[in-house]
């Protein structure tokens, strides 16, 4: 009789070994781009796609570059990031940057290859490249109008009390302008706002 329950526990004990080791197995799939998911409260890609897309359609449906067909220039500033989490708002901006030149809606200086581009162009006229080819110096266009922007959160937790749930509540609020650099007035200006909640168990992994 002691056999047989020694015997039932070692194999209860493989049986949960097994379940254990196959639960904490690694998996992984394919997300589409467009698909919803969200393992937190906190920012990740879907959201970035929201709100380049909900900008996007703001700049090219309001004024001024609704009613323009002679393609701006832009040029793009950072976007703050005043939320206490890592964000890279860069990919923000080159996404809208992205967007309203395979729209034909503007044109953008690049900004950050300025310093490289003023190396190349004064390599090219130390007179070890032909004239013809050669470019030719104050040639560059200025930009009309500047991109720039703040992303702000607030983060709310669940007062504290007898539950079995924790939860929290996380904003997020983008605020992107776009500027005359001649007059400095705004232009335009819109903002996305993304409100998620998050609850998890006290218990658990």
């Amino acid at each position: 009789m002691k056999n047989v329950f020694i015997k039932s526990m070692l194999f209860l004990f493989a049986m949960l070994f097994l379940a254990y080791t196959l639960g904490c197995s690694a998996t992984t799939r394919t997300v589409t781009k467009d698909e919803e998911l969200h393992y937190d409260a906190g920012y990740d890609f879907t959201d970035k796609d929201k709100i380049v897309k909900d900008l996007v359609n703001s700049l090219m449906t309001k004024p001024p570059l609704v009613g323009t067909f002679d393609r701006p220039v832009i040029i793009v500033y950072d976007v703050a990031n005043r939320t206490s989490e890592h964000i890279s708002t860069s990919g923000i901006t080159d996404d809208i940057r992205k967007e309203l030149i395979s729209s034909g809606k503007a044109r953008f200086v690049n900004g950050l290859q300025r310093d490289d581009i003023a190396k190349e162009t004064d390599y090219q006229n130390s007179g070890v490249v032909t004239q013809e080819s050669r470019v030719k110096k104050a040639k560059q266009i200025g930009a009309k109008y500047m991109i720039s922007g703040t992303l702000r959160s607030i983060e709310k937790k669940q007062s504290k009390q007898v539950r079995l749930k924790k939860k929290k509540v996380k904003y997020y609020s983008l605020n992107l302008e776009l500027t005359d650099i001649e007059t400095s007035l705004i232009e335009w200006a819109d903002s996305v706002e993304i409100i998620r909640e998050e609850s998890k168990p006290f218990i658990g992994w």
